[in-house]
C-alpha cells in the first residue's frame, strides 16, 4: 500500500459523511472569513485614522531645546540653594544657523523631506471681528512635502507668496471672510500685515481650522520678530510608523528635541496598539473554535468508521496508515474550509465596503482585501486541521480489529 492509499480513504470517508463534512467546512470557512473581515475593519480604521493625525502634521518636529532657569552660583554648605528660582520669561525659542541643519537633517536615513517654520501665537482681524490664531510661515514648495495641504483645500488656489494667507475653514466663518478677502494678523508686540485669503483649508479638526493660518516664512518671522530665525524644522518620514527611530536620529545629529508624531499623539498610538491586540485575541479564539469543531466532527467520524477501520486493519492497513488517513482528513478540511473562507471574506470586504458609507454617501474609511494574508490563512488553516486531528487519528490508531468488527 502508497500513500495514495491514505489520501483515497481520506476522501472517501468525508464524501460518506457529506453533511458532517459540509458543516465542519462551512463553520472553518465562517471563521476564516471573519478573521479575514476583522483585518480589514481594523486596517480600514487604522489607515483612516493615521491618515487624520498624520495628514494635518509633520511626522518629525525638530525644536530648540527647553530654556530652564537655574541659580547662578552652585549650592554649597556655606551658600545653600536659593529658596526659589524666577522661572524664565515667556518668549519665542527658535534655532539659528537652521540652513545647515536643514541639509544635514534632509540627508539623514529614513527622511524623505524636511521644512523650516516660523510659528507663534498671534491676532487675525478684519473688522469687528478679532480672533487668536496660531500663525504657521514656511516655504510652501518645501512644507508640501512634509504635510499634504494640496489635499485639504476646501475653497480657493493653493499659492503662497508674501502677501498671501492659507486659513481653516471655521475661521474664515468667524472673521466672515472668503478666498481674496484681506484681514490683518497682529503680533503680541503690536506688529501687524495685511494678508489676502488665498485658499481655505479643512484640517480635520474644528480646533484647528478656527487657529490655523498659513503665511511666507520671512513676513512671519517679521511679524514674530525672529528675522533669520525659525521656530522648528517639520521633518517627513518615508516611513510614518518610522517616525520614532528618525526622530532619535535626528535629536542625535542636531542635539536638538525632536519629537514625533507617536510622542505627540501618544493616547492615540496606544489606542492603535490595544485594538492590534484585541483583534490578535479574536483571531485566536476564532482559531480555537474552528481546531475544536474539526475535532469534534473527526472523533465522531472514528466512531462511526469503526467497522470500516477494523476491515480495513483486517485487510493489512497498518495503525500508521489509519492514523495518517485522520491526520489528511483534517489537512483537506482546514484547506478547504480556508479556500471558502477566503472567497466568503473577499464576498464580505465587496459589501460592507458599500454599506460602511457616511450621510453624505462618502466611505467611513476604505476597506481593503489583504490577499498578502491569503497564503498565510491557507497554510496556518491546513496545519490547525492537521492539529485538530491528532487525537482523532491515534483514537483510530488504537482501535482493535477484532472488536472494531464485532461492534
Amino acid at each position: 500500500m502508497t500513500g495514495g492509499f491514505e489520501f483515497i480513504v481520506a476522501l472517501r470517508f468525508l464524501r460518506e459523511g457529506r453533511m458532517q463534512t459540509a458543516l465542519i467546512i462551512g463553520g472553518a470557512a465562517v471563521g476564516v472569513g471573519v478573521i479575514y473581515f476583522i483585518t480589514a475593519i481594523l486596517t480600514g480604521v487604522q489607515g483612516d485614522l493615521i491618515r487624520r493625525v498624520t495628514g494635518s502634521q509633520p511626522h518629525v518636529v525638530v525644536k530648540p531645546l527647553d530654556e530652564i532657569a537655574v541659580p547662578l552660583i552652585a549650592p554649597t554648605d556655606s551658600a545653600p540653594r536659593a529658596a526659589s528660582v524666577q522661572a524664565r520669561p515667556q518668549r519665542l525659542t527658535t534655532i539659528d544657523g537652521w540652513p545647515a541643519l536643514l541639509q544635514r537633517a534632509e540627508a539623514s536615513p529614513g527622511v524623505l523631506a524636511v521644512a523650516p517654520v516660523a510659528s507663534g501665537g498671534a491676532l487675525a482681524v478684519k473688522g469687528d471681528s478679532t480672533r487668536s490664531v496660531i500663525i504657521t510661515g514656511t516655504d510652501l514648495h518645501r512644507y508640501l512635502r512634509v504635510v499634504r495641504l494640496d489635499d485639504k483645500v476646501v475653497q480657493g488656489a493653493l499659492r503662497l507668496e508674501a502677501g498671501d494667507a492659507l486659513i481653516g475653514i471655521d475661521l474664515a466663518k468667524d472673521l466672515g471672510a472668503l478666498p481674496g478677502d484681506r484681514f490683518r494678523v497682529q503680533s503680541s508686540d503690536g506688529r501687524g500685515e495685511v494678508f489676502q485669503i488665498r485658499a481655505l483649508l479643512d484640517m480635520g479638526s474644528r480646533d484647528l481650522n478656527r487657529r490655523t493660518v498659513y503665511i511666507a516664512l520671512r513676513p512671519a518671522q517679521s511679524l514674530l520678530n525672529i528675522s533669520g530665525r525659525i521656530t522648528s524644522i517639520d521633518v517627513g518620514a518615508r516611513d510614518f510608523m518610522q517616525a520614532a527611530e528618525v526622530a532619535a536620529r535626528l535629536r542625535a545629529l542636531t542635539g536638538l528635541q525632536a519629537e514625533s508624531w507617536t510622542q505627540t499623539n501618544a493616547q492615540v498610538f496606544t489606542a492603535l496598539g490595544n485594538q492590534t491586540i484585541m483583534t490578535r485575541l479574536i483571531r485566536l479564539f476564532v482559531a480555537i473554535v474552528v481546531v475544536l469543531g474539526i475535532a469534534s466532527v473527526l472523533v465522531v467520524s472514528v466512531v462511526q468508521k469503526r467497522k470500516e477501520i477494523g476491515i480495513l486493519r483486517a485487510v493489512g492497513a497498518t495503525s500508521g496508515q489509519m492514523q495518517r488517513v485522520f491526520l489528511l482528513q483534517g489537512a483537506v478540511v482546514g484547506f478547504a474550509g480556508a479556500l471558502t473562507g477566503t472567497a466568503f471574506g473577499l464576498l464580505l470586504v465587496a459589501v460592507f465596503s458599500g454599506i460602511l458609507r457616511s450621510a453624505s454617501g462618502t466611505p467611513l474609511f476604505v476597506l481593503e482585501f489583504d490577499f498578502n494574508l491569503m497564503f498565510v490563512v491557507l497554510a496556518v488553516a491546513t496545519v490547525l486541521g492537521v492539529v485538530a486531528s491528532v487525537l482523532p487519528a491515534r483514537n483510530a490508531a488504537r482501535l482493535d480489529p477484532a472488536q472494531a468488527i464485532r461492534a
